[in-house]
């Protein structure tokens, strides 16, 4: 299976802030915003990684990541020339996919809770159809959700008006290794994009897309507002300040994953001269 990070869009939500950089590089608390997501992957042992992005974000992504080496991974570096919509990942990125099932993942999306990986391992099994995550909110009304009967899913639709359910899909996808062709078929929506919703529901009227619902004590943030952006800072430097631990530090979870060795994590901390190298160095006593 290959692992897909969308970095892409134009923030338009979060400008000024985002006229000149990246929304995907804002600062979440102590850490560029990528790193929470690319982090999910990581610890999912996605050792390549196809991150794509904007074309005037490229260098700098490269800048932060290079080739990956540094963590022991492969991440290759793609260009999306124009948002047009999420499915466009698949067909941006579809010389590294190849004939193999995917795993694509939004790079503004927050995931933290104890069984959470437990999870999405019935995704990286995939073999045939599709996987997704469910998510019980507050106001369904302002994302994809579903509508299920018997825990079968009937549909997916896209901001409804008057949600059936109050289960909201999170930003990370699992598909079979369909779904290049699947994508090449779609029609533009209204809003001239394709849409990820169209996609699942490709899977969905074949009966083979499958889901699990986050249940409490797992935590789903969509960093896509102000708002959103704030509240998970706040969260994070909550957890971190009470566990004295850091959440989703890429160089941790590959010295964890064993990709890199105690020296080159050592390395890796003296670069930085500030609360986050010392807590890399202190990984190594």
């Amino acid at each position: 299976m290959k692992a897909i990070l969308l970095a892409g869009g134009m923030g338009t939500r979060m400008r000024p802030s985002t006229l000149g950089i990246n929304k995907h590089l804002i600062p979440v608390y102590n850490k560029p915003m990528i790193y929470y997501s690319l982090s999910v992957l990581m610890l999912c042992k996605f050792k390549e990684v196809i991150l794509i992005c904007d074309p005037s974000s490229k260098k700098i992504y490269e800048k932060i990541f290079s080739n990956g080496k540094h963590l022991g991974m492969k991440i290759h570096i793609l260009e999306q020339k124009k948002a047009n919509g999420i499915p466009e990942a698949f067909l941006v990125a579809k010389n590294y996919i190849k004939n193999q099932s995917v795993c694509l993942m939004l790079g503004d999306n927050f995931f933290y809770g104890q069984g959470f990986y437990k999870i999405l391992k019935k995704g990286i099994k995939l073999k045939k159809g599709a996987f997704f995550l469910a998510y019980n909110v507050q106001h369904p009304e302002n994302y994809a959700v579903i509508e299920k009967k018997n825990n079968k899913i009937l549909s997916i639709e896209e901001k409804p008006k008057f949600p059936k359910t109050n289960l909201a899909i999170p930003g990370i996808y699992f598909f079979d290794k369909g779904v290049i062709s699947y994508c090449k078929n779609l029609f533009r929506s209204k809003r001239n994009e394709l849409e990820i919703v169209d996609l699942i529901n490709i899977y969905v009227k074949k009966g083979t897309a499958k889901f699990a619902e986050i249940r409490r004590g797992i935590s789903w943030l969509d960093m896509g507002s102000f708002d959103d952006l704030n509240d998970c800072s706040n969260y994070i430097r909550a957890i971190e300040k009470r566990q004295n631990s850091m959440i989703s530090s890429p160089e941790e979870i590959a010295f964890l994953n064993k990709w890199i060795s105690k020296k080159q994590l050592n390395l890796i901390a003296k670069k930085y001269k500030n609360k986050y190298g010392e807590y890399l160095k202190n990984l190594c006593l």
